[in-house]
């Protein structure tokens, strides 16, 4: 019987295993922000041919990656690339690198090494304030001089700092930790079992990018914290919504970069946190209203900021959300909310029940990537009229109101109008998690349009003309004739319906017979 000869690369390729038996390899699942965790593990073990222990899975950006020891199981991952199918008939494809040991599964320092760090945590402590200083720890000339390359992102370095501070500075109240380039808090998460005595942590100068860092620390009682000068200090609209981010972690926190603040709320930590029903003469109504109004700022200033996928952490796993344009697909006049158009959920219009389900979006993951295919936008928020319309213990349910525009794609600088209802559940203290998310977005009116993100009318010049084509100049005449607006309202009213000159007029008879068109509309400009 003959035996099947391998292919020379098949041979290098197993030759090439075999040599790296033991090794680790980073496996990396593109798109893998769709999946959770534990659904994704369980379709790609379950094609897998041998069993896998999968070490630091983590999102990074779209992808969903973590890391497997033996070439035995990193080949076998390979294998079945292209071969899982989820319940969308979606193909999961698999990459597989060779790559260092993640940080998690480094080795201890060596001895000699740990001594030589003790010795220089020795010199930067004051025994009078019980403060241990470790500003730019990795340049200390004494490490230096000693080949010692101390990289506090790194688990092993981390935990030998925090073992010795638990043997030698069991009494620690200050902590510095600033210019250290942390960009992740998870070796410092022991801080609450090794040195829970500490009161005072300086982070300042360094590359924390989210308030989600330190919640890994939460159960430490801080009274007082300095950030500033990490990227995560921008991510908030105002002041107080950065204070109450922070407190959430740290409730007993009294000063916040060096400046005081107001006496923190403690709450019973065996009660669960609800929202209480409220009366109209309830006090508490105004804690809602600031709890609805800081979750709008931070949720749309996400939305707007051209990366939606931070807003993952705004839906629970398992939420809906579904969105409606007022489109008749038999008006022959094509609509400036064709971008919307496949996507709408408008049952009157929609027949096909199959579908319908099909545009309801479930899980945060489906959610965020609808909604990162919607055009990019700016919101005005000065537009927003907002209403609290139910809440009870488990629930609040919000309505906003307001314009945004559209900053890129074929309808760039369009204003639209939005409806959007929100059903959340208490997530925490100061959070909610949006369970139910119903958008409806139409055209605005003329005048609103115009008014919104300080938008005037255009004094006439030589150069507002000339950017127009000859065709589009002659359709502002002739509009502006038959309308008796003048040129820039004329020109407005086209430019906003795509320069389909039956649907302007349309509009137009609408506007005008309702009486929304100013007066300032007609008046010819000099």
């Amino acid at each position: 019987m003959e035996t099947e000869e391998k292919p020379p690369e098949r041979r290098v390729e197993i030759s090439r295993r075999a040599e790296t038996m033991g090794s680790w390899f980073k496996i990396t699942i593109p798109f893998g922000i769709k999946y959770e965790e534990k659904r994704l593990l369980n379709l790609i073990q379950k094609h897998c041919s041998v069993p896998f222990t999968p070490v630091e899975f983590h999102y990074k950006k779209m992808q969903a990656q973590f890391f497997v020891e033996n070439a035995n199981i990193a080949f076998a991952l390979k294998n079945v690339s292209g071969k899982i199918c989820t319940d969308n008939n979606e193909r999961i494809s698999v990459f597989v690198d060779p790559c260092d040991a993640p940080y998690s599964m480094r080795k201890e320092l060596q001895s000699e090494k740990v001594e030589q760090i003790k010795l220089t945590l020795n010199k930067r402590y004051n025994v009078s304030q019980q403060a241990l200083d470790l500003q730019n720890l990795r340049f200390d000339p004494d490490l230096v001089g000693h080949d010692i390359d101390i990289i506090l992102n790194r688990r092993n370095c981390m935990a030998a700092t925090l073992q010795i501070i638990e043997k030698d500075f069991p009494e620690l109240l200050s902590l510095h930790l600033g210019s250290n380039k942390l960009y992740r808090l998870d070796g410092l998460s022991d801080i609450i079992q090794m040195a829970p005595t500490v009161k005072i942590l300086n982070l300042c100068k360094n590359e924390l990018k989210s308030a989600w860092e330190l919640s890994k620390m939460k159960g430490l009682d801080l009274e007082e914290l300095w950030l500033q000068g990490n990227p995560l200090c921008g991510t908030f609209p105002d002041h107080s919504t950065y204070i109450s981010a922070i407190r959430e972690c740290f409730p007993k926190l009294l000063r916040l970069d060096g400046k005081e603040l107001p006496p923190p709320i403690i709450i019973d930590i065996d009660t669960p946190y609800a929202v209480k029903p409220c009366k109209e003469n309830y006090n508490g109504s105004e804690m809602l209203k600031n709890l609805i109004l800081q979750f709008l700022q931070q949720y749309y200033m996400i939305y707007d900021s051209g990366d939606r996928h931070g807003l993952l952490s705004a839906y629970h796993h398992r939420a809906c959300f579904s969105l409606t344009i007022p489109f008749n697909p038999e008006d022959p006049a094509p609509s400036s909310l064709r971008e919307y158009f496949k996507d709408s959920r408008n049952m009157k219009k929609l027949k096909d029940p199959y579908l319908r389900v099909q545009l309801l979006k479930h899980t945060k993951y489906d959610i965020v990537r609808s909604l990162c295919l919607l055009p990019k936008t700016q919101h005005d928020f000065s537009s927003f009229v907002v209403d609290m319309w139910l809440h009870t213990d488990t629930m609040l349910c919000f309505s906003v109101n307001g314009v945004f525009k559209e900053v890129e794609g074929r309808s760039q600088g369009s204003v639209r109008a939005f409806t959007r209802t929100f059903i959340t559940t208490p997530a925490s203290y100061s959070s909610l998690f949006i369970v139910n998310d119903e958008l409806f977005v139409r055209d605005t009116s003329l005048k609103k349009t115009l008014s919104t993100f300080s938008i005037s009318v255009p004094t006439p010049s030589a150069s507002s003309m000339p950017t127009l084509s000859q065709e589009q100049q002659q359709m502002v005449q002739d509009f502006s004739t038959q309308s008796e607006m003048n040129l820039q309202w004329s020109q407005k009213c086209l430019q906003d319906n795509d320069w389909n000159y039956t649907r302007a007029g349309q509009v137009f008879t609408k506007f005008k017979a309702e009486g929304k068109i100013p007066e300032e509309a007609f008046k010819q400009i000099p």
